[in-house]
């Protein structure tokens, strides 16, 4: 059985510990920040020894029937304690965690995840269902009161693969590349690549409506389910296998962005398709922003439907080092790939369409058939490096107390461009008045016929005049320092979302730190429906209370988030 290496993981940040930047690099990233900003960062801050985090006692006690799935090792509970936005690994790089669940259980099948939920409904402890704990909206975060944390990557296995019909059922605590792994030998590939991939389940992708990194087609987790089993506290929830169904809702889309709060995804069909074997890519320079959004939607409203098809504002281009030298064009990283058919006429297509809007290619194109591999090139290489290594730079930044943040969302081609203008100087503006200086760059990551979805990444030097209040030796108060500022620059952007009318997420799901604009978006009756069906499925409220929605008054949930004693 496929499982993941044994290489260790981060317990504050991202990914593995042996890819964090070491400290002459996090050094090296100071002199950039302050060449950039004119505002020089302190010596980077290490990270604190996870054994000398104070932790309190655990306050429950598995049942004996369930001892052996559990752990209260304190780097474990660590671990658990909090996801990855910056937020997060900002405050844990300085050993302050606030809340951490009072024991990590890994349950071995469905069968255990039904025995756990049932011991939590009796003895009134939460559970929070827990993939590879790399949300960035607050999603896995326990409440300070009693709480367990449902690792579910012992869930791993691709169970069957329906050759015919071109789908696997996979159970949900899989991670990206042992789903990978054991579809490969056979030709087979998910394809659903999210920035996370190495380190987040499907489970986690189906709970959170992922989007994978294809900027087009069947892209969304949701694109690729066919039906889903889930343990909740009021019994097996668990769709008929259909390739599509007009019988009234789709229980599997009630599942789809429940985030567990409906129950606990152990395993599901899902699409396969044959691996590509033939890619084309090609990267072109714009003159200006409002050609390159006109270039992209006659692309797709021509019907084509690239892989890639990223667009990078100057700012973005330059720090990926996909752009041009001097920095002044907006870059569209474009590709195609399909499991069998030459691409050539179909990128020569896309290039006719986009030199109509001004478009000159600045690399590529280059086209490739009977690659299995089809390692990117040219801008679209250096892009795809730089997206990968994104969140190591990310938690080096939090190493120099510098905020480093992104905001994503969605909206209709009519108002791409006001809210993309928007939002760039929503940011800038908020940063430069909590942090004294910003870099706001821009990006686009999907595109569809009916719009476009920017993301924004914003760096700061750091929380202006709150430095000096803060004693240099107080750790924890740097680190809250810095996620203070985080938040104001967060809720400037996620006002100006609602006011433009774009979704408050379009891949990252909403957790607890988007709930104030989800909740201001969503329909009041939906609202309300949607609270009766979780009450329905989850009577005691047991389950990742506060994400989504509001606990039911008296319900576990509802005292555990209210719980004192932290």
């Amino acid at each position: 059985m496929a499982r993941p290496d044994d290489r260790a993981r981060s317990w504050w940040g991202w990914g593995y510990a042996d890819q964090q930047l070491d400290d002459a690099t996090v050094t090296g990233l100071g002199q950039v920040l302050e060449a950039r900003f004119g505002v020089r960062p302190g010596a980077p801050d290490v990270p604190v020894d996870p054994g000398s985090v104070p932790l309190p006692a655990p306050r429950v006690e598995l049942p004996a029937a369930l001892a052996e799935l559990g752990s209260v090792d304190g780097e474990d509970r660590l671990r658990h304690g909090h996801g990855n936005a910056y937020r997060d690994v900002v405050r844990a790089l300085h050993g302050d965690v606030p809340t951490v669940p009072d024991v990590v259980v890994r349950p071995r099948d469905g069968d255990d995840v039904a025995r756990v939920l049932d011991w939590c409904g009796e003895a009134e402890v939460v559970c929070v269902p827990f993939g590879g704990g790399t949300s960035v909206v607050g999603g896995v975060t326990p409440p300070p009161g009693p709480a367990v944390s449902l690792d579910l990557t012992g869930l791993d296995r691709v169970l069957e693969v329906d050759e015919v019909s071109g789908a696997a059922r996979i159970q949900g605590g899989a991670l990206g590349p042992v789903i990978a792994d054991q579809l490969r030998p056979q030709g087979w590939t998910l394809r659903h690549f999210p920035q996370s991939w190495e380190f987040s389940t499907l489970g986690g992708w189906i709970v959170t409506r992922a989007g994978g990194h294809f900027a087009t087609g069947p892209t969304h987790i949701d694109d690729l389910v066919e039906s889903i089993t889930a343990v909740t506290p009021a019994g097996l929830w668990s769709s008929r296998r259909l390739p599509a169904s007009g019988a009234g809702p789709s229980p599997d889309r009630v599942l789809l962005g429940s985030e567990g709060t409906l129950g606990v995804v152990t395993e599901a069909w899902v699409r396969i398709q044959r691996r590509p074997r033939s890619r084309a890519q090609a990267t072109v320079a714009f003159a200006t922003e409002a050609a390159a959004l006109a270039g992209v939607r006659a692309l797709l409203q021509d019907g084509l439907q690239p892989a890639n098809c990223r667009l990078l504002d100057p700012v973005e281009a330059a720090l990926s080092g996909a752009g041009d030298p001097a920095a002044t064009r907006t870059v569209l990283v474009l590709g195609f790939e399909a499991p069998e058919a030459p691409l050539d006429a179909r990128l020569e297509r896309a290039l006719t369409l986009l030199r109509d809007h001004g478009a000159e290619v600045v690399a590529g194109p280059t086209t490739r058939h009977g690659d299995q591999t089809g390692t990117a090139e040219g801008g679209a290489g250096a892009w795809r490096s730089a997206f990968l290594r994104a969140p190591y730079l990310r938690d080096g930044m939090a190493r120099l107390g510098a905020v480093a943040e992104t905001f994503e969302t969605a909206t209709t081609w009519d108002r791409a461009a006001d809210t993309i203008a928007t939002l760039r100087e929503t940011a800038q503006r908020a940063a430069e008045e909590v942090c004294g200086h910003a870099l706001v760059a821009v990006r686009t990551t999907h595109a569809y016929v009916d719009g476009i979805a920017p993301y924004l990444t914003v760096i700061a030097p750091g929380p202006a005049g709150r430095w000096a209040a803060t004693d240099p030796r107080d750790r924890v108060a740097r680190g809250r320092a810095a996620a203070a500022a985080w938040d104001e620059v967060k809720i400037a952007v996620g006002e100006a979302l609602d006011r433009l009318g774009a979704t408050a997420t379009h891949h990252h799901a909403v957790g607890r730190d988007h709930r104030p604009v989800y909740d201001r978006q969503r329909p009041a009756p939906f609202a309300a429906a949607f609270t009766a069906a979780r009450d329905a499925v989850d009577p005691r409220g047991v389950l990742n209370p506060g994400v989504l929605l509001a606990p039911r008054p008296g319900s576990v949930g509802a005292a555990a988030l209210a719980d004192p004693a932290r």
